[in-house]
């Protein structure tokens, strides 16, 4: 084991343990809750939509504040009570669906706490992990846990369709729920992370200043800013895309829902190879290089995935998907690295809320816009409308100074750089 590889610390093998089994539950629950809608609760596009949609608006509606609450909390128990909840929440369906008391009503509530539970596990876990790892050893830590993603999403898919066809969705959701525990657990042995800070002298730790000064930070930034906006762009088409993706699937095209987890799979094969090849790509381009260059090579893979049909389409169509993913496996290593490098620890939190307030946030508008589009246009217009945002979505990289960096900046610890609001460039 290298000298400064992240793997000699115990917490961090702790924290990838503990994400490797959440990432799992995850992915199987990504797939089997909305079947569970469109074949036993005969759920319309629409539905889906709205399904989907409450899965990720709580990043809107509490995103910005989980990031300071998350500034002044012990992460590690924020950490281990997210995963609890999580594993309850999804333990419910199995148990309603055997006394024969499910509904689409249930199935809105589980996935709006879950995403509110989800809020703060996924803030603390990007959060926790530079102070585990030192900043030195963080594109290798990101690395490693985006391509734990990745796998996540190549076995959790595959097998949650798989488990959907072979056994019933109830096992399937069973399994998330036990996944979540196992995180739980493993969190435990998690030891080394640091207290909140306490306010500084005078000032009380008030939540809309705190917020502020996040967003300050983000938007103030232009290289963050365009890492943001980009992400984000992303994140919406792809979720127009994925929220289609079970009508299609299952009731237009007639395939057994073990084929769309399998096209789900090959996504998870494309964000894995691209968070193993980022270093490399980082190496020889630079890492602004990289981020902008190939997402322009690879934007018109976006506009291959709404051609997906029965026959050689169906390849065509995951070839697309595949290389999309690539795509964002690698920007999730090199612009999580950055973003990282470029914020104080004080700020951590708070960086991470907004981003994922961004991002996360545009997975709920995405949703919105796919039920609403799929109702009124169908399923084949809404999928280009997803596509032409995936195929769109490098252009801030490439327009911003991100595009000429080469290097990681030095890391910052110290107090956060406070950027008056008249100055900001919102």
């Amino acid at each position: 084991m290298k000298p400064n590889s992240p793997w000699r610390i115990s917490d961090f093998r702790a924290l990838f343990a503990a994400t490797s089994f959440g990432q799992l539950g995850t992915n199987i629950g990504y797939v089997a809750v909305p079947l569970i809608a469109v074949s036993a609760l005969d759920a319309s596009p629409g539905q889906v939509g709205a399904l989907a949609t409450l899965s990720t608006v709580a990043f809107l509606l509490i995103g910005l504040p989980a990031g300071a609450w998350m500034d002044r909390m012990r992460q590690r128990r924020v950490l281990i009570a997210a995963d609890l909840a999580r594993a309850g929440l999804f333990a419910s369906i199995p148990l309603a669906w055997w006394l024969d008391a499910l509904t689409l009503q249930q199935l809105y509530m589980v996935v709006l706490l879950h995403g509110c539970a989800t809020v703060f596990a996924d803030v603390g876990a990007q959060s926790v992990l530079p102070q585990l790892v030192g900043r030195a050893d963080l594109v290798q830590a990101n690395a490693a846990v985006n391509t734990l993603i990745a796998a996540g999403t190549v076995v959790g898919r595959g097998a949650g369709g798989g488990l959907v066809q072979l056994l019933t969705a109830p096992v399937a959701v069973a399994s998330t729920a036990v996944s979540y525990l196992i995180s739980a657990v493993r969190l435990t042995a998690i030891h080394r992370t640091a207290p909140p800070p306490p306010p500084a002298p005078g000032q009380a730790a008030r939540l809309g200043p705190q917020i502020a000064e996040g967003l300050r930070h983000v938007f103030g930034n232009k290289e963050l800013r365009a890492l943001a906006l980009t992400s984000a762009c992303a994140n919406l088409g792809s979720q127009i895309l994925n929220t289609m993706l079970p009508v299609l699937f299952v009731r237009e095209l007639g395939f057994p829902e073990g084929v769309l987890g399998l096209f789900w799979a090959a996504g998870g094969v494309g964000l894995l190879l691209g968070a193993r090849c980022a270093g490399f790509f980082a190496r020889h381009l630079g890492y602004g290089r990289a981020l902008g260059l190939v997402g322009l090579y690879m934007a018109p893979a976006g506009l291959l995935v709404p051609l997906v049909d029965r026959g050689p389409w169906l390849w065509v169509a995951g070839a697309g998907w595949l290389l999309t993913m690539f795509k964002t496996g690698m920007t999730n290593v090199l612009g999580v690295s950055l973003r990282q490098r470029m914020t104080p620890t004080a700020l951590l939190g708070r960086m991470n809320a907004t981003f994922r307030f961004l991002l996360t946030g545009a997975l709920a508008v995405g949703a919105a816009v796919a039920g609403v589009t799929g109702e009124l246009a169908g399923v084949h217009t809404t999928l280009w409308v997803g596509g032409a945002f995936l195929a769109t979505a490098f252009l801030p990289v490439l327009l911003s100074p991100v595009r000429k960096r080469r290097e990681l900046p030095q890391q910052q610890e110290g107090p956060a750089v406070r950027i008056p609001a008249a100055e900001s460039e919102v």
